[in-house]
């Protein structure tokens, strides 16, 4: 069980540095254009496109990667909650 949760924490750690990651390149659009930003743009987008739908921006801030990370956090507690219950 030990294992399984080291590779869920390291997954999910991972995919939050991506998301994070992905919101600064936006303050430098050209880093976007490159390799590792289309690749970024692939894995996070279609998790943050959602969200964006459903949350308007405040101006020129978009909140809702924010709100992506909150629930992405409240996703992997459940998720671990579940998995020690079962195991």
């Amino acid at each position: 069980m030990g294992y399984l949760l080291t590779v869920l924490d390291f997954l999910f750690t991972v995919y939050q540095y991506m998301i994070i990651a992905y919101i600064l390149m936006s303050w430098v659009p050209q880093m976007r254009e490159t390799g590792i930003g289309q690749l970024l743009e692939r894995l996070v987008e279609p998790y943050l496109a959602p969200f964006r739908r459903f949350i308007p921006t405040l101006g020129f801030i978009d909140i809702s990667p924010i709100v992506a990370l909150i629930v992405l956090r409240l996703a992997y507690s459940g998720l671990l909650s579940i998995l020690y219950k079962l195991l």
